[in-house]
């Protein structure tokens, strides 16, 4: 991690540059996002489908219908990001680098925002009335690797088991990284339609396939499934997952007497996310061999 002596006057810089890095949130657009959040845990209540009974005689009585009442818990966590500036290093730079700390502490919280949500792709989910019932993530929702990366055909699966769970078409989201594409590339030929979109994708030239908006993540921050190494790949409805923010990212810049008053850019998050509905979303797994 570099020093910020390398921001000095000596290094003959006149603006501090941002390292290329993930600049904002790719994923709270894909989710359900509720800002209004309080306490330790907030529950969703969810109503499951109900079937119609058959009317056989005249005069019978109405029938009762029990609705399948479901809920789900989400917790929250902190997250902070604070830098220091000495006042004496200051002296040394010829700009300030405040708004420069500001806007990275920002990044990072943008990219804390996707990291909670990709982990909460998979992760125990907690249902039942107190929230006590762990909930895994469903197995008949899960693309098995094949030897393969990231198909077209490992896609289709995806679409098929979301229609068959009659998921609505609209707001379905793919997550990959940039291998991922690079496998599409490679799994289709040149001369094919099916080449030429995916092309496309690559040149921002479209952002949809097969039914699904692509987010492309770094590989680094897409799970590897655990005992393997495939990369898991998601590819989901809104509905299915849920961001929930008790705190947006917040900054202050403020001096520190207890260091010498120096300068603290301090940046602090409060959030969490669940998955909402098994049904909803699909892991593919993918090798990367």
């Amino acid at each position: 991690m570099g020093a910020i002596t390398t921001a000095f006057v000596q290094q003959y810089k006149d603006n501090i540059t941002q390292l290329v890095q993930q600049k904002s949130t790719k994923l709270r657009g894909t989710v359900r996002v509720d800002t209004d959040f309080t306490g330790e845990y907030k529950f969703y209540d969810q109503l499951g489908s109900t079937s119609m009974v058959q009317k056989t005689s005249r005069n019978q009585d109405t029938p009762s219908i029990d609705p399948d009442h479901k809920r789900r818990r989400i917790g929250k966590a902190d997250y902070i990001h604070a830098v220091l500036l000495d006042k004496e290093d200051q002296l040394s730079m010829i700009v300030d680098p405040k708004s420069s700390y500001s806007e990275s502490a920002s990044m990072a919280a943008g990219r804390q925002i996707d990291d909670v949500i990709i982990a909460a792709y998979n992760a125990t989910a907690y249902s039942g009335k107190s929230g006590g019932t762990s909930t895994s993530f469903d197995s008949d929702n899960q693309i098995a690797v094949g030897t393969s990366g990231l198909t077209k055909n490992k896609l289709l699966n995806a679409k098929r088991l979301l229609d068959n769970n009659d998921v609505e078409m609209d707001d379905r989201f793919c997550v990959v990284s940039p291998l991922q594409i690079e496998d599409l590339l490679k799994t289709t030929e040149v001369t094919s339609g099916d080449y030429n979109t995916v092309r496309a994708l690559v040149n921002g030239e479209i952002d949809t396939w097969i039914g699904f908006k692509f987010v492309t993540i770094s590989t680094s921050r897409l799970p590897v499934l655990t005992g393997t190494s495939n990369r898991a790949v998601y590819c989901y409805h809104r509905n299915a997952m849920q961001l929930a923010i008790q705190k947006e990212p917040s900054i202050r810049i403020d001096e520190r007497p207890d260091k010498n008053y120096l300068w603290q850019v301090f940046m602090s998050l409060t959030i969490g996310a669940v998955r909402l509905e098994e049904e909803r979303i699909v892991q593919i797994a993918c090798s990367e061999s």
